[in-house]
């Protein structure tokens, strides 16, 4: 066993006890203050229901009803112009929306393509480097009760188209 493993076995053990210890050394009564952040956050499930509820079931309608594959057919001259491979574009589309659905959508590519493929490869970037920006927004604003979003969700998908295109790129340079 090298030494990475095992400080990397240890570091959420570790991480829990000083947090333990600190809390103690500072009087806190730690169990108490533990249930009540848990309570807290049962609360907060309860309040981002409604919207999570609502995202997943309209996900689910987008991809049933066809429309993915016809929007991904309208957004090939983009999508060539950033040098996307076709076979990925539902993944690019869906992404910002949820990441469970994205990542049925990345299982099931990897299944067709193979993960060493060009399409795979890109796939398996686009993953890691976009965020569910739809969800995340639906989830920290709901928390807070936030009602205009302002320029969040513009900045989000930019960061988004960002983030594809860049994969494309660094697969292709990296793999080329």
């Amino acid at each position: 066993m090298s030494v990475l493993s095992v400080v990397s076995d240890l570091t959420i053990p570790f991480l829990l006890a000083v947090i333990l210890l600190h809390g103690l050394w500072k009087g806190v009564p730690v169990f108490d203050a533990f249930c009540e952040g848990a309570k807290e956050g049962l609360g907060v499930s309860f309040r981002i229901l409604p919207s999570l509820v609502g995202l997943m079931t309209a996900i689910g309608m987008f991809s049933a009803s066809g429309a993915l594959d016809v929007l991904t057919s309208a957004l090939d001259p983009l999508t060539s112009a950033l040098r996307l491979p076709r076979e990925v574009v539902p993944l690019a589309l869906l992404r910002p929306v949820s990441g469970s659905g994205s990542m049925a959508l990345f299982q099931k590519l990897l299944a067709d393509l193979g993960p060493d493929s060009l399409g795979g490869r890109i796939a398996s970037v686009m993953m890691g480097s976009a965020e569910t920006t739809f969800y995340t927004i639906a989830i920290y604003f709901g928390v807070t009760s936030v009602r205009d979003t302002r320029h969040t969700v513009l900045a989000g998908l930019v960061a988004d188209i960002v983030g594809f295109a860049a994969s494309a790129a660094a697969v292709r340079m990296l793999f080329a």
